[in-house]
């Protein structure tokens, strides 16, 4: 069914606009009374905190995933009749650790709406937000992902859910035969593209562009960018890309016991077949009559096989399937197949370590780095425990900033576009800040500039880093470009300069290590297994 034009029409809006002018309410006021089309059905929002802006939350954006639909790829919304109120948040998807209060449902395939659009002919940058949470829990429900302060720098925001754990990510070998294309434990990433479609479809009765579509997301979310960025089925659907505490290179032994690991399709499809009969079921339609909250049990669990890092990944992630995901990062760059738009990619520098025996420091480093563990002990030195705690945090730090770096250089070597790196350093505010840092997700209040939709003891200092982060995320949305008047410049990726953009604590360039210390990371990163 193809998307009718909304019914807020520019002349509609404009005689609104006087009449409610005489009243004292503003003609965005006004227009969120007025129902929007989408493909299924109408649906009418609710002002935000903010007046100017409407959200419209829960909005069906594919059928509810149940029954036999259960490990299928994403279907079509359900037509509805009359208006559908999209005033309140609906259930998230089956996770063992949900929000206080929220409602867990698999019919959850929702996709949450924030506009300051008074009419479709606005075409503002949309912006799509994948959560993370290792691919098992989360939802675009989330305070933090409010979308109402990017909004009303004049982006379109949409957040989502996606089947998660075992509903997003089962493969077994039945799965994949019933699919059709070999292939299966991907379903949670379909849902993303599914959500990406119906924005193609239907955004611009919100006053969106879907030409100007941004895909970004943090952890799991970052690691959803970064696999869409190797999948044909996302091709065309985004135009710009963000990464937070996502990518980094190929190389990097790290990267496999992160959220945004994959899973060999063979391996992913054992394990499934162990987890279907760890449940007493012979079939996939024995597996479908279980209810989903005998299926969750096991959300939670790792995969033991990974070793090397606390906890290993998830069990129930990703999987590289030659279908959603032909191949895996270090093949798609190598063969230029990543789907080139303008991205930013970045870290946070995280919690600070708990206390490290100089003990333990030096057998970890002999451990990671094998003979060339000799050459990190002389870059990062301890003779106490205070300095071995020093030497960790800053090994990690630069460390992963010489991997993004990297990360960038192998994918620039196929990309045209703009590659923008960054290294966040800024501690929230509260009771833990000394202990936590600039913690893994510390950034997306801020990126959100959704301060005032959480509670948190902010100051002045974070609602001025709110407002350029939030500034940097919205000018990339509408020109590739973070860059802005009255922001601090933000150098694009040169593979010939080994640096990164500080955000949050300070706003300026600065190198991602001493330049012995980047010819250490890149020879050791090119003795691993490339990821």
């Amino acid at each position: 069914m193809k998307p009718q034009a909304s019914p807020r029409s520019p002349t509609s809006v404009a005689v609104r606009s006087m009449i409610f002018a005489l009243a004292g309410v503003s003609p965005l006021m006004a227009a969120t009374n007025e129902p929007v089309r989408t493909e299924a059905g109408l649906v009418s929002g609710v002002p935000g905190r903010d007046p100017s802006v409407t959200a419209y939350k829960s909005v069906p954006y594919a059928a509810p995933p149940v029954g036999d639909l259960r490990w299928r790829a994403p279907q079509p919304p359900l037509p509805w009749q009359g208006v559908r109120k999209a005033d309140a948040f609906d259930s998230s998807c089956p996770q063992t650790r949900p929000r206080p209060g929220e409602a867990i449902s698999e019919d959850c395939l929702f996709l949450n709406v924030w506009t300051g659009a008074a009419s479709a002919s606005e075409k503002r940058p949309v912006m799509v937000w994948f959560h993370g949470g290792r691919f098992i829990f989360g939802s675009g429900a989330d305070p933090r992902f409010d979308g109402e302060g990017l909004a009303r720098k004049g982006v379109v925001v949409v957040t989502m859910n996606y089947r998660l754990g075992v509903f997003g990510f089962l493969a077994t070998p039945e799965l994949s035969r019933e699919s059709g294309q070999g292939a299966s434990g991907n379903w949670g990433l379909l849902d993303q593209i599914a959500c990406l479609q119906w924005v193609r479809k239907n955004i611009g009765a919100f006053g969106g562009d879907p030409d100007r579509v941004t895909i970004f997301g943090q952890s799991a979310g970052g690691g959803s960018v970064l696999l869409l960025g190797s999948s044909p089925l996302a091709k065309g659907l985004y135009h710009r890309a963000i990464c937070e505490s996502g990518a980094r290179v190929p190389n990097d032994p790290d990267l496999r016991r992160l959220s945004v690991s994959w899973r060999p399709l063979k391996d992913a499809e054992t394990a499934g077949a162990r987890y279907a009969e760890a449940h007493g079921a012979r079939s996939l339609q024995e597996l479908r009559t279980l209810s989903w909250d005998q299926l969750k049990d096991q959300n939670n669990a790792n995969d033991e096989t990974v070793r090397g890092g606390s906890p290993p990944p998830p069990l129930f992630r990703p999987a590289v399937d030659g279908w959603v995901i032909p191949f895996n990062y270090s093949q798609t760059y190598a063969r230029g197949l990543q789907n080139d738009v303008p991205i930013i990619n970045g870290h946070e520098i995280g919690s600070p370590p708990r206390p490290v025996k100089l003990e333990t420091y030096l057998n970890d480093a002999k451990g990671k780095y094998g003979v060339m563990a000799d050459e990190f002990l002389k870059l990062y030195p301890a003779s106490s425990d205070e300095e071995a705690t020093l030497a960790t945090r800053t090994a990690r730090i630069e460390s992963t900033r010489v991997s993004s770096f990297l990360w960038a250089t192998e994918w620039k070597k196929a990309a045209r576009n703009e590659v923008y790196t960054f290294s966040w350093t800024h501690a929230p505010p509260g009771p833990d800040r000394e202990t936590r840092g600039a913690f893994h997700e510390s950034e997306i209040d801020y990126v959100f500039d959704s301060l005032s939709a959480t509670d948190k003891p902010w100051e002045d200092a974070d609602r001025k880093i709110a407002e350029i982060m939030s500034s940097y995320w919205a000018n990339f949305a509408a020109t590739g470009n973070p860059n802005g008047k009255g922001l601090p410049p933000w150098p694009a990726f040169d593979p010939r300069s080994p640096q990164t953009m500080e955000v949050g604590d300070k706003f300026a360039p600065i190198p991602v290590a001493d330049g012995i210390k980047v010819d250490f990371f890149r020879r050791f990163f090119s003795t691993q297994d490339a990821w």
